[in-house]
């Protein structure tokens, strides 16, 4: 007499706890004022009222982690479509003062400061702009001190070699704009007269034939980054370097 078998079904069973996994975003925004970064003040329990970097718990099986990211950029602050670079992961386990073991994953997000007036939202009662040199003296929640230093050494870093500093200022820009953008990533001033030399005879900045308006000062002339120019001189092996 044959017997048919039946697949028994068990519970998983894990040998080492689980960990809850978080995303956390360094939203980078500049403008006339400088280089700023975009914080919270949290609503909620741990670290109620401190200031903090915007992110959360990835959904588990709805989103992987970028999508996590750009949805708590969005819930927490009112910025969607921003440019997401994955910074580093963030595992102490004393890095989150609740019980179970918190992994984070950092995000860096690029933003014209100029296209977003953020909001609080969900569980952040507030958010704003933080001058970047302000925000290394703000004790901020969790180990995002830690992460903010990561990004900003990261961005920095990017700016001599990537053009990605164009992203933070307006399509059209006056040549002052961009001086002050990299001194401030170099962390000196440049000779004025050397840098724009240089800048202009890279090639792929395009002279829009308009001045300034509405400027207390002498208005400048504006320029916008020619993108296609860029690519076409990346393909022939040319590289940026500032």
């Amino acid at each position: 007499m044959g017997l048919t078998q039946k697949k028994q079904t068990r519970p998983h069973h894990y040998e080492y706890p689980m960990v809850s996994v978080t995303v956390d975003c360094v939203i980078f925004g500049w403008d006339s004022d400088g280089l700023h970064v975009l914080l919270i003040k949290r609503g909620e329990a741990p670290h109620k009222g401190q200031s903090a970097l915007p992110g959360g718990f990835l959904r588990s099986g709805n989103e992987n982690l970028e999508q996590a990211a750009h949805r708590e950029l969005y819930e927490e602050t009112g910025v969607r479509g921003a440019h997401l670079e994955q910074l580093g992961t963030y595992g102490d386990p004393e890095r989150d003062p609740r019980e179970e073991h918190v992994v984070t994953v950092a995000y860096i997000a690029l933003v014209k400061r100029i296209d977003h007036k953020p909001r609080g939202g969900t569980d952040a009662s507030e958010a704003d702009w933080i001058p970047i040199e302000k925000s290394r003296r703000i004790e901020l929640a969790f180990d995002h001190n830690t992460i903010l230093a990561d990004a900003i050494k990261r961005l920095y870093g990017k700016l001599r070699y990537d053009p990605l500093g164009f992203k933070l200022l307006p399509n059209k820009f006056p040549l002052r704009d961009v001086q002050r953008l990299y001194e401030t990533a170099l962390g000196h001033e440049v000779d004025k007269r050397n840098f724009r030399k240089k800048l202009l005879e890279m090639g792929v900045l395009e002279d829009t034939e308009e001045i300034e308006a509405d400027v207390r000062h002498r208005a400048a002339r504006l320029y916008r980054f020619n993108w296609t120019a860029y690519r076409r001189r990346q393909a022939e092996g040319w590289e940026f370097e500032i």
